[in-house]
């Protein structure tokens, strides 16, 4: 027979006292705190709040004293203190005893207590008054009136003239009763012990009847589960309950049984798939037919970047974050290739997941396998694809727009016009012409970032050339394509012609490319402005829009190649995100700089700048 253990030793016993202790440490630390910081609180309110209306009474009646103390009537024909008798009767407060207004020669002007106005005239005995008229300051104490025996707030401020700040005028005494402010503090003291014996008690039973609920099945739990651990499934626990307990040990019964049977086949499994999976080098990942990873291979710990003792145990699909995606079950039905991205802030990553089903000779479904292949390069290489096919539509859109109003005013008459036919036409030759260089040099961006493209550069009047680029944008936001919206295009360009060294056609793509986004974003309208400066040794040409603007945290991404600040909306408007990339290299390749400032629901500007030299006439002869 077992020995039992003495009352005062018992886990119960000691629950019920930790339990009680805790509480009751807690209840007088709260208490205390609570009741101390309370009392500190209200009666600091009730302190500020009788000074306020002490300077409030100082503040209307120093006119009156000031009238009074130079023998004078305020406002003309008014009695200074008939007036202080009338303020005072008709001052009231919470708490408020008696409001007393004296003279400097400590003669009572006026109270508010209507049933001692018998003193009204008479020398005032207050010492308190004395000392503030001594001191010329404001004293406060708190005292217990010996004939109700309750605690009183006392203030006795000066009042000082209205004219002259340094001549004391009056004085000025409230007293109040604080006593009521200590009543509530010592209700809620009692309210608070009073619940705090309350808590105690039922904290007692319960902490006794809930320790004695658990101690009994928990003990008999942890052996159980220990000779699990050590491999011994032959126990059985006894179920008191049918509350959570025991369906606990109902749960660790059936669990002995299982992991008795499922041990064998588990260990097995393991070490054939052990030796298969140390030569792979793509990720491996099996689980049980639920669906929960039992092994994962080095390979595939790399790719998802987990660690082992972390996942096994967990879904696969939560693993690779298919969750919200598919079931379990049309997973098993389709065991299709799924795409995975598992990119990290440190690298990019694209993964090939590929599902088979281990099965038994039965055909019953003993879990799955899941090969990770590392497809980062394809899709990285379809994606380029993808992103130069639209960057292109982006690219050739505004010279063939263009090209086409030529044609269409052409189309209108304008061809039996001697003199304008054919210059239109120049204009679209050189159009198409400037479209084949402009694939040309999108195929040559490589070579931009090898190093290995070369500018064919001349000089050229980047004044005339800005103008051409502006008229040329000018038809076009008159032609058919934006008869729908109006907007207008301002010009501040520089007077004279400035010669700068630039390969013309790749300068006129930025500018196009600029142009093209100010007019795709901005409001129905909006102006478009063009300006030209000359900075040092440098000429800044600077577009600016009244679009609705780019966060700041994306001003500098936007030259980012194939960024997009607002993807949908780009798609939609049809942006590629290329155009601003390959017109900072441009720009980068003739020595220049190209950046933007813009503020968000205001508008957008994008300057360029090029490196300037002047010349002399003489060097052009």
């Amino acid at each position: 027979m077992k020995n039992k253990v003495r009352w005062f030793r018992s886990i119960n016993t000691k629950i019920v006292f930790v339990i009680v202790v805790l509480l009751i440490f807690a209840l007088e630390l709260i208490g205390a705190n609570f009741i101390n910081q309370l009392e500190q609180q209200w009666v600091t309110n009730f302190q500020e709040e009788r000074q306020t209306q002490v300077d409030f009474l100082e503040t209307t009646t120093a006119p009156y004293l000031t009238a009074a103390f130079n023998n004078t009537a305020a406002d003309g024909e008014v009695d200074p203190e008939a007036e202080i008798n009338s303020l005072l009767s008709e001052f009231t407060g919470s708490g408020i005893a008696e409001v007393q207004v004296i003279n400097p020669d400590l003669f009572i002007i006026g109270t508010s207590d209507s049933t001692q106005q018998s003193v009204v005239g008479r020398l005032s005995n207050d010492a308190d008054v004395r000392q503030s008229l001594l001191l010329e300051d404001t004293i406060t104490r708190q005292y217990v009136d010996s004939a109700t025996g309750n605690r009183r707030w006392k203030v006795v401020t000066p009042v000082f003239s209205s004219n002259d700040p340094t001549q004391l005028v009056g004085i000025i005494l409230m007293e109040s009763n604080i006593e009521s402010v200590y009543e509530q503090v010592t209700q809620i003291s009692f309210i608070f012990v009073n619940s705090s014996l309350l808590a105690i008690a039922l904290s007692v039973l319960l902490a006794n009847i809930v320790s004695r609920a658990l101690t009994t099945p928990i003990k008999e739990m942890q052996q159980q589960t220990l000779s699990i651990a050590e491999g011994d499934y032959s126990g059985k626990l006894k179920v008191y309950s049918e509350d959570e307990l025991g369906h606990l040990a109902l749960s660790i019964n059936d669990l002995s049984n299982k992991v008795a049977t499922a041990q064998e086949s588990i260990d097995a499994e393991r070490r054939r798939l052990d030796s298969v999976l140390t030569h792979m080098t793509d990720g491996v990942i099996a689980t049980d037919r639920r669906g929960r990873v039992i092994i994962i291979n080095e390979m595939g710990r790399k790719m998802l970047n987990v660690v082992e003792e972390e996942v096994l145990g967990q879904n696969i699909l939560e693993l690779l974050g298919l969750e919200e995606e598919l079931t379990l079950r049309k997973l098993l039905e389709k065991q299709e290739d799924l795409l995975i991205d598992a990119t990290t802030t440190e690298e990019t990553l694209v993964l090939r997941a590929s599902f088979s089903l281990i099965q038994g000779d039965s055909g019953f479904i003993r879990g799955i396998v899941c090969v990770l292949h590392d497809v980062t390069e394809q899709e990285r290489i379809e994606q380029d694809r993808r992103e130069f096919v639209s960057n292109v539509s982006h690219e050739l859109r505004t010279p063939l727009t263009s090209m086409r109003s030529y044609i269409e005013a052409l189309n209108d008459g304008a061809w039996q016009d001697p003199e304008i036919a054919p210059r239109f036409l120049e204009v679209t030759q050189n159009e198409t012409d400037r479209m084949i260089r402009m694939i040309q040099d999108l195929l040559h961006l490589s070579r931009i970032d090898a190093g290995k493209s070369d500018l064919e550069l001349e000089i050229a009047d980047l004044t005339e050339l800005f103008a051409h680029v502006l008229s040329r944008f000018d038809m076009l936001v008159h032609s058919s394509e934006y008869e729908s919206k109006t907007y207008s295009i301002k010009r501040e360009l520089l007077e004279d012609p400035v010669w700068v060294e630039i390969d013309a056609d790749r300068i006129i793509q930025v500018l196009d490319n600029i142009m093209n986004n100010a007019i795709k974003y901005s409001p129905d309208g909006g102006v478009i402005t063009g300006r030209m400066e000359k900075r040092g040794d440098q000429v800044v040409i600077s577009i600016s829009d009244q679009g609705m603007g780019i966060p700041k945290a994306d001003l500098q991404k936007v030259f980012s190649r194939f960024y997009r600040v607002d993807r949908a909306r780009s798609r939609a408007m049809g942006g590629s995100g290329l155009g601003l990339a390959i017109s900072k290299e441009v720009v980068e390749q003739h020595g220049g700089r190209i950046w933007a400032e813009s503020t968000e629901g205001t508008g957008t500007t994008f300057y360029v700048s090029l490196p300037y030299v002047q010349f002399e006439e003489e060097e052009w002869e």
